[in-house]
């Protein structure tokens, strides 16, 4: 028998809730605040977005598209930085970046079966932070074990550091998790880190690159809100939610046929 999964490991933006839109809205405040020219339109920001982290994100546009007061932006990088974040937090805390269906569900099913909770980003931990406690409040922290952020990570995705981290804070193996994540570099970083992963693509995921995930789903489903089946594990007649039943049997399926491949008697997974 396949041994159970112990833990859910969620990325955060895109993937809890659709909060690119927020934090392109936070950065355009920021360089409002600080007087810079700059407006990080939706299309455009959605080319950014092959650059993990804010910060890193900030430095790329002026290094790369040599923006109108470059060098004053460039003296404002952390200012800037610090500027987006609490702005960020503002506009979550107005409730701009609801939950993407089945999260909180997921999570309370996961929770009351004594599944550690996980979130793990390349954003940092003060973001994760204030959309958890906007849309669950105070309940909702104590529903996370742990929160693994960009600062904590060497490289950011599509590195697997944040998600080898998550793994040695639980001290568990790849085989003892699944991932959630929106896009292509999340899951070619936890597919790195050898850990199954379930995509729910979000707004700005594009034509990413989902061949490599266990399953493709359109959100993980909720009551009255069945998810769509686009690829891998999950097309089983009937099933309408991802619950932590249903991950289990997908995960015993998946290893009972993985099992059959083997080099001296062990599984080659």
């Amino acid at each position: 028998m396949a041994p159970p999964i112990k833990a859910l490991i969620f990325d955060v933006d895109g993937t809890l809730a659709e909060t690119e839109e927020v934090h392109r809205l936070a950065f355009n405040r920021a360089f409002a605040e600080a007087g810079l020219p700059w407006v990080w339109e939706s299309d455009f920001y959605g080319e950014l977005l092959a650059v993990h982290g804010g910060r890193a994100r900030l430095v790329h546009f002026i290094e790369h598209y040599a923006p109108p007061m470059a060098e004053e932006g460039r003296k404002q990088i952390d200012e800037l930085h610090a500027a987006k974040t609490r702005l960020f937090a503002k506009l979550v805390d107005r409730r701009l970046a609801r939950p993407r269906p089945g999260i909180e569900r997921l999570i309370d099913d996961a929770r009351s079966q004594g599944l550690a909770v996980v979130l793990a980003t390349t954003s940092s931990v003060e973001n994760a932070e204030a959309l958890i406690l906007a849309n669950f409040g105070l309940d909702g922290l104590e529903k996370i074990t742990a929160i693994v952020g960009g600062a904590d990570a060497v490289r950011p995705k599509p590195a697997p550091d944040v998600y080898e981290l998550a793994l040695a804070r639980l001290g568990i193996t790849p085989r003892a998790a699944i991932v959630f994540e929106d896009n292509g570099p999340g899951l070619a970083a936890a597919t790195a880190a050898g850990i199954r992963t379930i995509v729910t693509p979000s707004r700005y995921a594009g034509d990413d690159d989902f061949s490599s995930a266990f399953a493709v789903l359109s959100h993980l489903g909720d009551t009255f809100e069945p998810y769509h089946h686009i690829a891998g594990v999950g097309d089983e007649g009937g099933t309408d939610m991802v619950t932590v039943a249903a991950l289990q049997r997908w995960v015993s399926d998946d290893d009972d046929m993985l099992g059959l491949l083997t080099i001296g008697g062990r599984p080659v997974y």
